[in-house]
């Protein structure tokens, strides 16, 4: 075991937040103990790139408890705690990252998960996976495949696939009914706001709030913000999604027309430049701005900077930017995931990551028993039930189960009258 971290001696209160998350997890620590027996990562080196904190240090554990030799990087300089790295590195993972990195000490970090030669990588935006593709490519001879879990990450995989760039088969854990479903829905939307209101101290009910994208990030955003008795408004391009939004009972609009009211405005799109250039101009006098996109791209923060005569710290991941005509925006945690990286930004639940890195330990372990070609692929449906059940026995709650005859007509086309 080697690291490369903020402070070794931080690692007992790091354990005490993993045994915290631990006890919320009881999904991942059922597949824990099934891999402890099986051993199905045995002589297998796994890398990954994911949001430093217990709950990931915890899948890390898992992986290990089936035999793998565990590197473990952060994928934002900001979200990384480091009493978990430290408790990490204690309790037995290769561990690399701090709180606060520079970019170049970011790569650094990356590349040093990399000299590991990794069989198999488990990756959050594909920052790993370009970079042996871009810069490390004869690490792709051994390698047996990747796991991503963001909707950023496997747009971009799906992007290099399409340009024949793409060299390993790639499982698309974020595209899983146990990922989008649940992380992305409940988890965006109740940490999103965790994170805005610890940080802003503001109430969210009367308030105008704008959610720039309508995919399941989106969506959970919007139904959270709804249930703290915020107005709803939603901006998209996708003429179903818009349509979906408009019949979930919320106001459907441009941004630049949404901008004149919003109080709050939180981006969820993957995408870049979503309030940019002139968008600024129409942002009333002191309107908050928040990203959940996976890259601090969406709100761009050149352009505010650009058009404002002053800015400001006046909190910590509250930055003031005064305007020409006087009006005051608020950007909060820089524009980065603000529901990790802010400063209360703790990520989604245990008890909803629990279901998504049961997916990411049960995919990479598909990627060793199939020969698979190059591509994205879609985790199985009989995985996503699997972890579903497994989820509703540690709940206490018991479902149905078809009849032999109930069976038999729904697998029939000729069913009659």
């Amino acid at each position: 075991m080697t690291y490369d971290i903020k402070d070794i001696n931080l690692a007992p209160e790091g354990e005490k937040k993993i045994k915290w998350v631990q006890r919320h997890m009881p999904v991942l620590e059922t597949i824990k103990k099934e891999f402890m027996e099986t051993k199905p990562f045995e002589g297998i080196t796994i890398g990954s790139c994911l949001h430093l904190e217990p709950k990931t240090i915890n899948l890390g554990l898992t992986l290990q408890a089936g035999g793998a030799e565990v590197v473990m990087t952060g994928c934002n300089p900001l979200s990384t705690q480091d009493d978990a790295t430290a408790a990490g590195a204690k309790l037995g993972l290769n561990m690399y990252g701090w709180t606060g990195e520079t970019n170049e000490e970011y790569y650094e970090q990356l590349n040093k998960v990399l000299d590991y030669e990794p069989d198999i990588v488990i990756d959050d935006g594909a920052d790993l996976i370009f970079l042996i593709h871009k810069e490390r490519p004869e690490l792709l001879e051994k390698l047996r495949g990747a796991c991503e879990e963001t909707t950023t990450g496997i747009h971009r995989l799906k992007s290099m696939f399409k340009d024949g760039e793409l060299k390993i088969p790639v499982m698309a854990v974020n595209d899983s009914y146990m990922k989008y479903l649940f992380d992305n829905r409940y988890g965006t939307g109740q940490s999103t706001f965790d994170s805005i209101m610890g940080t802003t101290n503001t109430v969210i009910a009367g308030q105008t709030v704008v959610v720039c994208g309508y995919g399941w990030c989106g969506r959970g955003i919007a139904m959270r913000g709804e249930g703290l008795g915020a107005n709803v408004i939603v901006t998209e391009v996708d003429p179903i999604r818009a349509l979906e939004a408009k019949m979930d009972g919320y106001r459907v609009m441009p941004v630049q027309n949404a901008l004149k009211e919003a109080d709050l405005v939180i981006t969820a799109t993957g995408n870049r430049d979503i309030i940019s250039g002139d968008d600024f101009k129409y942002i009333k006098d002191g309107c908050l701005l928040a990203n959940s996109g996976h890259f601090n791209v969406e709100i761009n923060e050149d352009d505010l900077a650009k058009q404002a005569i002053a800015r400001e710290n006046i909190k910590p991941d509250i930055e003031a930017f005064t305007m020409k005509d006087g009006r005051i925006v608020y950007l909060l945690a820089g524009g980065r995931l603000v529901n990790l990286a802010g400063q209360y930004g703790q990520g989604h639940p245990a008890e909803i990551m629990d279901l998504s890195f049961a997916m990411q330990a049960l995919s990479a372990k598909r990627l060793l028993t199939e020969d698979m070609k190059p591509g994205v692929y879609k985790t199985r449906d009989s995985t996503d039930e699997k972890i579903a059940r497994l989820k509703l026995k540690t709940m206490g709650v018991k479902i149905d189960n078809l009849t032999e005859e109930q069976e038999k007509y729904m697998n029939s086309w000729d069913v009659g009258t």
